[in-house]
């Protein structure tokens, strides 16, 4: 009976995931029209009961009968609730938003449900963050100070944020149900098409023979997939089994290959074309094109692989380890291995050059997967059932991963609608700018640490939410361009995957090398130290965002480059041979004096960097190999 019930539920599962995949494939495509408004109740309703189908309580609970009881239950109130808001939503709308005391109670019930369906998606920490949201304005009328406000009861705060745009139905939401679910789709066609091993082909070809290969592979893998997994933890654990395995045969010990792969893997929500859900999000948010992220954000993250790069090449300098034959047994020649990757490239290229010429980015993204089994089909020459399964299991596969994200969207969508309802943004933001006295740096240094803090434990989609709703607001109130104080947050959003001690992609790689956590989360952060100077370095120098003259973008980045260079040879302490303190110390300032535009710091820069070469010239023993680049 047991086994019945878990078969008919996992069935269950999957007709209800492959039916939201298809209904937002069918959605873009132009087979039917609906408003933006159904989309997102739809949306948000299929999430929930496939979350409350798939997830127990308590890991503990899952094989328990009381268990599956209430997840049905669950599931049941998701539905109803979800149809009920789209059968009035249009109602509510025309008569200029006159509701009625059920839907109010409703929305109590979808509020409920949301703060569960966070909890059991994303974990306690982001629903308790957004059950403190929820409470303040019931008790705001009895704190202190600027905290102090104006109350609302349940009935009213449930209107708002159910019945209207303001809240769980809002831009957040918005962007899951179309931008996130159609790339995580892609992702997933991608992946069940044979582009992970496609990629992973190439990866090592450029990497042959290169010292630190098996790591240098890892990064250029993990990059490429993890542009479009939008998780951190997640592309950790895809490609992790692989090339974890691979760097500690190649002589990385287990914490430092856990630590390589969690680095990378939480860079790749950084790297453009396809930078993650968060990215979609921020352009909706900020109310520009997603290209002009795109070009922001470019030189930062080829700044950020750099440094990684560098890391793993010094870090096997230091280990003398020895090269290693990545492709022992494929002896196919590489313009054979490209040419046979072309169903991949294609597609990838028509949704970078879709996107570049201004369409929108889910729009690209379909219209790459007509073409992604458009030439699936030309390569195969074929239309068989393993086509059609290829294709249904990434449907499915594509609309479960969205689910944490979905969820993670909604809570924020309480956080974003008690900040407004309440005026708590804006005291926030003020108590930013009065505690910083108006000085930049120190505002920038108290945002980052809030947005440390309010990111760990989450997934980057959740945490740039909260960050892009709480802390964001305060920058471009000092007058901090808009796009730059978002892209701020949006780091320090990302790298509070790997930031000790709540390092959710770290302790994935921790699991699969076997390595302790706490080992590999503070080297995944020393590894990864380069992100968290970054946004700084762009604040002060917008060069690296390619604002300003060609030739103030060149000398941005061409002594970014260099100074990448010098804090990666700190961050290991290794250059021609192992670095002292005291030179570790000169070469990370020399980096950090580089990275910061203006011709004074790169001066600085430059003649420190000369003295540690001087340095090393002198200390170096006669006859003592070197490892160059």
């Amino acid at each position: 009976m047991t086994f019945s019930t878990t078969r008919a539920t996992q069935v269950l599962i999957t007709i209800f995931a492959f039916s939201i995949g298809l209904f937002h494939l069918a959605n873009v495509s132009g087979v039917f029209v609906l408003s933006t408004q159904s989309i997102r109740i739809y949306h948000l309703m299929m999430m929930l009961a496939l979350l409350f189908l798939s997830k127990p309580s308590f890991p503990r609970f899952q094989d328990k009968s009381a268990d599956k009881w209430l997840s049905g239950l669950l599931t049941v109130a998701a539905l109803g609730s979800g149809l009920y808001m789209l059968s009035r939503w249009q109602d509510i709308a025309m008569s200029g938003g006159e509701t009625e005391l059920l839907d109010a109670w409703v929305g109590v019930l979808i509020l409920g449900l949301v703060l569960e369906g966070a909890r059991r998606a994303v974990g306690n920490v982001l629903a308790v963050i957004c059950l403190l949201f929820f409470i303040y304005p019931f008790v705001s009328p009895y704190l202190p100070g600027v905290l102090e406000s104006r109350g609302y009861s349940l009935l009213r705060i449930s209107e708002i944020l159910t019945t209207t745009s303001q809240g769980l139905y809002g831009i957040p939401l918005g962007v899951s149900a179309t931008y996130i679910i159609l790339f995580s789709i892609y992702g997933a066609f991608l992946t069940q098409f044979g582009a992970g091993e496609f990629f992973f082909k190439i990866a090592s070809r450029v990497t042959k023979n290169m010292l630190a290969a098996g790591a240098k592979t890892a990064v250029i893998f993990s990059t490429l997939l993890g542009m479009v997994s939008g998780s951190a933890a997640g592309n950790v654990a895809v490609t992790g089994t692989l090339t974890i395995p691979m760097m500690k045969r190649e002589g990385y010990k287990a914490h430092q290959a856990g630590a390589i792969e969690a680095v990378v893997s939480t860079g790749g929500q950084l790297m453009p074309p396809v930078m993650g859900a968060a990215a979609f999000i921020m352009a909706e948010v900020i109310g520009t094109p997603y290209t002009n992220i795109m070009k922001a954000a470019i030189v930062p993250a080829c700044l950020f692989f750099l440094s990684i790069f560098l890391v793993v090449h010094f870090q096997a300098s230091k280990a003398q380890l020895t090269p290693i034959e990545l492709d022992e047994d494929d002896n196919t020649p590489t313009w054979k291995v490209v040419l046979g990757g072309g169903q991949y490239i294609i597609p990838f290229a028509t949704l970078v050059i879709m996107i570049i010429q201004g369409y929108s980015p889910f729009k690209a993204c379909f219209y790459s997967t007509i073409i992604l089994l458009a030439c699936n089909i030309i390569w195969r020459r074929k239309i068989d059932k393993e086509f059609f399964v290829k294709s249904f299991d990434a449907i499915t596969q594509g609309a479960k991963s969205v689910i944490p994200i979905a969820a993670a969207c909604a809570a924020a969508g309480i956080i974003a609608g008690t900040l407004g309802i309440t005026g708590l943004g804006s005291k926030i933001s003020g108590i930013i700018i009065s505690t910083s006295g108006g000085v930049p740096l120190i505002a920038l240094l108290l945002t980052m640490v809030v947005a440390i803090i309010l990111g760990m434990g989450l997934p980057t989609t959740a945490a740039y939410l909260i960050l892009a709703t709480v802390v964001a607001p305060a920058l471009s109130q000092l007058g901090v361009d808009i796009l730059t104080a978002h892209l701020f947050v949006f780091f320090y959003g990302c790298v509070s995957t790997i930031t000790p001690p709540v390092a959710l992609a770290s302790y994935v790689a921790a699991g699969i090398s076997g390595a302790s956590i706490s080992k590999v989360s503070w080297t995944a952060f020393f590894y990864g130290i380069t992100c968290y100077i970054l946004p700084f370095m762009f604040f002060y120098g917008p060069g690296l965002l390619l604002q300003g003259s060609i030739v103030d973008i060149l000398l941005a980045v061409g002594t970014a480059i260099i100074g990448v260079f010098a804090i990666a040879s700190a961050v290991v302490g290794f250059f021609r041979h192992d670095l002292s303190i005291p030179l570790r110390v000169l070469a990370f300032s020399s980096g950090v004096m580089l990275m910061l535009q203006g011709i004074t710091t790169d001066l600085i820069g430059i003649a420190m960097v000369a003295v540690i070469l001087i340095l090393q010239k002198t200390l170096t023993p006669k006859g003592q190999l070197t490892n160059d680049l």
